[in-house]
């Protein structure tokens, strides 16, 4: 890459960015001599821009995370930190919500727009995405697999990037840089603990350089190891762990507790029922376990705490990743990086119950199957002459599955792959660079805990060695009824791209520079259904997806500094896509600076994103919402007695195939950007920046399209012998329904807006140090949802509530971070703050108080919840670190996440939480996981050091 000989226009903004992008401040000491000399600068390239400068305010907003902040901030993974940023919003994903279809990732939703408007980069190159999608449709890459240590910087581009970047760009894009390389050696270690128990974590890294920066060839090799206990929910106490609300009326869902939904409540120890009997009478049960007798049971006596549900789950990261930088010549360099990234962790749900209602359990799915009932889950019984059955009868069987350690649990272990090459010079006039890479991600999740319906009624009935309901069977006997399976997924991307960029002219503000490019990225996903689900013998994770596409694209750039004041940009580039078709994705953005103190930017694009495999490939996913009424077997519901009528089918759960559509459109959006950049005084800069984005085409499930009926569409047996209203058997005239398919559909619009403020003042204390403060604030002005013509506004309510564990819009987020420094002494304090929010979702449905709560929880179903639940409030927390630069060598730290012990507060219309029960209707705890997690972990503490040889 070439150098250029232009006057650097000294500013506050421009001397701190590029010192975030240096990330020492000897380097930034020396760019200042530069630009006071008048010499030349290396021109560096921002994400956003194919065209390197050496004026890093580009008009379009970047906020910029350097590696030193990076472990100011007191975490030690790349997901903790990006949670914390105020432009992260709905549909954000962490790994502390162990419900979601992607258990064990994490990723990021700039302006709330979903994981799948957010693309996230490695060098400026794309990743292959976690094989399992979120909420079984959007990709996205797992943040939670990136390496902490050699991270170099990290760039958020908050503005539309299609232009640039092709498809997902659409909200913005987090562009994660590794270390290009390194000079001798650093070991790093980390240890942490919680105050209140659980979350102790150890990390390790150690980096070792080949060489020196100015050899011809230098490279490095970085190890890192880092693990995390689980936090378990009973560690955890207050108003938002509560499960239990009957002392404001509400209903106690904790484990063996009696409410309105069961009368029969399932105890640790499973008990018996005489089939038919009333649960008033107490001789119609037996109990196996005799700390647990009728009259406790009744009055609640029997309840028990689990000691397995996870705030946050075990997780462990094991990363290798090795840089070479070889100068070939004058003017090329080759750089190669080749890793394997490994994240595991392990999602606990709550204990098997005995009976289970699973539709899925009965139904077979999975690629080029169709599904079909295999056959009900029968009604679990244990003979007459079964030990401790004291009813003299057969009886039905109540209660949680034993010897599984009450817990069905998923082991994830992925490994991520990657191996980049890039090969940079000059041919004539043309910086030009060519790059190629292979990435591939496997994610093989291991069930435990899951019960084979068949087996465990065959073993509760074996007359000579039957299933203990009390413990204590062997391990031979669990693999029957509980077998352990597992489950491999894939996604691989590969790449290869081509660009140059040149000087052209010259303008009165500088040269006209212009870039030209070409890549093909092939996508392959092959993510199966467990084998429980294909065979129908045991309910796991129903979803299933695989497809691939074939991306070519050519793109063009253009920078003009008209004059000196004024910077035009403009982009555009062309997809062509294997399964949909063609994509053309313009942008353009000028930078206006009519004095030094002043600037004005703004930007206009257009994006897209375009459907996965998981949209428009082979893919499916069970589920059940809703009651029907069979039309054919069922023509007179109004009168049950009827014989043209099959009672069983009168109202009824069907189950539903979210399958593809291969017909489907790329979502398309419009992004608006401006804003100012203000430098008053020496030391002082402050950005303010206006965006709008609007996304229409947006795929959804077609059972949210008005006047789509999915009767026509359902997927019939052959005719069974039923029994008829009138109380006769015989052949129905049509087979019962199997399973109903819906497509997705392009169908939903969305427009958000919203301005950013980022302001920066560094105070000279002369003797006494120096103090940096940073502010940056988000506000939403409106986030409003389109669907079948009617208009919802969300912005500040708890829609879209659908999306990603329900995380909730609130309308204000923003972080103040203080950094005091004198001498080899550094101390950091950032304090976080997430606005307040009302439980509403109009999206849903849910356009008051009593419905946002009683729609999705169970806590409150005889009365109405107290109004000081119809809001949910705002949430503080602070996070102290401190660094002491010993000698050369030798630094050392010390943090406080969460200093003043911050709670979450209370949200009642929350399903991202965990303590989830089993009492036939499930609940979660009354906390937003993805907002409010910091307070669930509570305060905690940490010591660190480097050293280097």
């Amino acid at each position: 890459m070439k150098s250029e000989t232009l006057r650097f226009r000294k500013t506050a903004v421009s001397r701190a960015v590029i010192a975030a992008i240096c990330g020492t401040a000897s380097m930034f000491v020396a760019q200042e001599t530069l630009a006071q000399s008048g010499a030349s600068l290396q021109r560096v390239e921002i994400t956003g821009s194919n065209i390197p400068r050496t004026e890093t305010e580009t008009p379009s907003p970047v906020q910029v995370i350097t590696a030193e902040q990076l472990k100011n901030s007191g975490y030690t993974t790349v997901s903790e930190v990006l949670r914390e940023i105020t432009a992260n919003g709905n549909g954000t994903l962490t790994q502390g919500f162990n419900q979601a279809f992607s258990g064990g990732a994490s990723g990021v939703s700039l302006r709330g727009l979903t994981l799948g408007a957010t693309l996230v980069l490695i060098d400026g190159h794309r990743m292959a995405p976690y094989p399992l999608s979120d909420d079984g449709e959007r990709q996205f890459v797992d943040i939670s697999s990136i390496p902490f240590a050699a991270v170099e910087r990290i760039e958020i581009l908050k503005d539309g990037a299609s232009a640039v970047y092709g498809s997902d760009a659409i909200a913005g894009v987090v562009n994660v840089i590794l270390k290009k390389s390194f000079e001798g050696t650093l070991v790093s270690a980390d240890a942490g603990m919680t105050e209140k128990g659980g979350g102790t974590t150890k990390s390790f890294a150690l980096t070792h350089g080949f060489g020196k920066s100015s050899d011809n060839v230098n490279g490095y090799v970085a190890l890192e190891y880092r693990k995390q206990d689980e936090i378990r929910f009973s560690q955890r106490s207050g108003d938002w762990t509560s499960l239990n609300w009957t002392a404001l009326g509400g209903e106690d869902l904790r484990p063996g507790a009696t409410n309105v939904y069961t009368q029969t409540p399932r105890v640790l120890t499973p008990i018996l029922q005489r089939p038919g009997s009333a649960s008033s009478n107490a001789a119609n049960f037996a109990f196996l376990d005799s700390r647990c007798n009728y009259a406790s049971w009744r009055a609640g006596g029997c309840v028990w705490q689990d000691n397995f549900n996870q705030i946050i789950p075990n997780t462990e990261n094991i990363n290798v990743l090795g840089s070479l930088t070889a100068r070939l010549n004058q003017d090329w360099d080759l750089n190669v990086k080749a890793s394997m990234f490994e994240s595991k962790s392990q999602q606990v749900r709550f204990g098997a119950t005995i009976p289970f209602g699973s539709f899925a359990g009965s139904t077979i799915t999975g690629p080029g199957i169709v599904p079909v009932i295999v056959g009900a889950i029968p009604t679990f019984t244990v003979p007459a002459t079964y030990p401790g059955n004291t009813l003299g009868v057969p009886a039905n069987v109540r209660g949680y599955l034993p010897d599984t350690g009450y817990q069905r649990r998923e082991d994830i272990d992925s490994k991520s792959y990657r191996l980049v090459a890039d090969l940079s010079g000059t041919i004539g006039a043309w910086d030009t660079k060519a790059s190629a890479g292979w990435t591939r991600v496997d994610t093989k999740v291991t069930y435990s805990g899951y019960i084979n319906p068949g087996n465990l009624y065959a073993a509760l009935n074996d007359p000579i060695n039957p299933f203990l309901l009390t413990g204590g069977n062997s391990a031979a006997m669990m693999n029957f009824v509980a077998p352990t399976v597992s489950n491999t997924s894939s996604d691989t991307l590969s790449f290869i791209e081509l660009r140059g960029s040149r000087e052209v002219m010259k303008l009165p503000g500088g040269p006209l520079g212009i870039a030209i490019g070409a890549s093909a990225i092939h996508k392959k996903l092959y993510a199966p259904d467990p084998i429980g689900s294909q065979t129908g013998l045991q309910p796991t994770n129903g979803a299933y997806a695989l497809g691939s596409d074939t991306n070519i694209a050519f793109y063009a750039e253009a920078v003009a500094p008209v004059t000196k004041m004024l910077e035009l940009d403009a982009a555009v580039r062309h997809d062509h896509f294997s399964t949909f078709g063609n994509s053309t994705t313009p942008k353009a953005g000028f930078k206006l600076t009519p004095m030094p103190e002043l600037g004005i930017r703004g930007t206009v694009a257009k994006g897209f994103r375009a459907p996965a495999p998981t949209e428009n490939g082979t893919a499916g996913a069970l589920y059940s919402f809703n009651q029907i009424t069979d039309p054919v077997l069922c023509p007179n519901p109004g009168t049950p007695t009827s014989p043209s009528n099959v009672p069983a089918y009168c109202g009824f759960s069907p189950t539903y195939l979210q399958g593809t559509n291969a017909n489907l459109q790329p979502e398309k959006s419009t992004s608006y950007t401006l804003g100012v950049i203000l430098e008053p005084v020496k030391n002082w800069s402050t950005t303010l920046d206006f965006y709008k984005i609007t996304i229409k085409n947006q795929i959804v499930s077609g059972g949210l399209i008005a006047g789509f009926d999915p009767l026509p569409y359902a997927v019939r047996g052959t005719p069974q012998v039923v029994t008829f209203g009138d109380g006769s058997t015989g052949l129905s005239s049509v087979g019962p329904i199997q399973f109903i398919p819906v497509p997705y559909l392009n169908g939903q619009s969305t427009t958000t807006s919203g301005i950013e403020l980022d302001t920066r003042y560094k105070f000279n204390l002369h003797e006494y140090g120096a103090l940096t403060a940073g502010l940056t604030w988000t506000h939403i002005f409106n986030f409003n949802q389109t669907l079948n013509g009617a208009t919802f506004s969300l912005a500040g309510t708890h829609g879209p509530s659908g999306v990603g564990g329900d995380t909730a819009s609130p309308r204000n987020r923003a972080q103040l971070i203080l950094t005091y420094e004198r001498g080899p002494l550094s101390v950091t304090s950032t304090t976080n703050y997430v606005g307040s929010y009302d439980v509403t979702d109009p999206s849903a449905g849910y356009g008051d108080c009593i419905s946002g709560i009683t729609g999705i929880t169970a806590l409150w179903a005889s009365v109405n919840p107290p109004s000081n639940f119809c809001r949910v409030k705002a949430f503080t927390y602070m996070d102290l670190t401190a660094r002491y630069k010993v000698n050369d060598k030798l630094s050392i730290r010390a943090g406080i996440t969460n200093v003043f012990d911050a709670k979450p507060p209370v949200d009642m219309a929350t399903y991202g939480g965990t303590g989830r029960n089993d009492n036939s209707v499930g609940s979660s705890a009354p906390y937003n996981a993805a907002l409010h997690l910091p307070g669930a972990i509570g305060r905690g503490l940490s010591v660190g050091l480097d050293y280097r040889f």
